[in-house]
């Protein structure tokens, strides 16, 4: 169960910390690449949606980044059945072609989730 508590235990550390220092504050994190080019990554307002998940504000976080608010329960669903795997000592091992499927999965909803909230159309998705 080591891994697990390691895990569990370095998102709660990240957690407080955005928790302490709000990234609402211009360059309290440092400067984004990306928006250093001018355009908004799939990982652009993340550090934003966490801090407000952390002062549950649900909307404020779906605000900042859509996508990672989204991705949650598929994220928490992964690292309960690896925790539990571990307890249970039965280890969960997904199958290649679902590995692969939910790769090109998330991939193509990153690249059409960057292209939207690029454009115009879709500025209501920046951060």
């Amino acid at each position: 169960m080591v891994p697990p508590a390691l895990v569990a235990g370095g998102l709660a550390a990240a957690t407080l910390a955005l928790h302490l220092r709000d990234p609402h504050d211009q360059g309290s994190w440092g400067l984004c690449p990306t928006a250093a080019l001018g355009f908004a990554c799939p990982g652009c307002g993340g550090l934003r949606a966490v801090n407000d998940l952390g002062n549950l504000q649900l909307g404020a976080a779906a605000s900042s980044n859509l996508l990672f608010v989204l991705s949650l329960p598929f994220i928490a669903y992964a690292f309960w059945r690896w925790a539990h795997g571990r307890w249970t000592g039965r280890p969960w091992d997904p199958s290649d072609r679902t590995l692969r499927y939910a790769a090109i999965t998330l991939g193509a909803a990153m690249v059409a989730f960057t292209v939207a909230r690029n454009l115009p159309a879709g500025s209501w998705l920046a951060p």
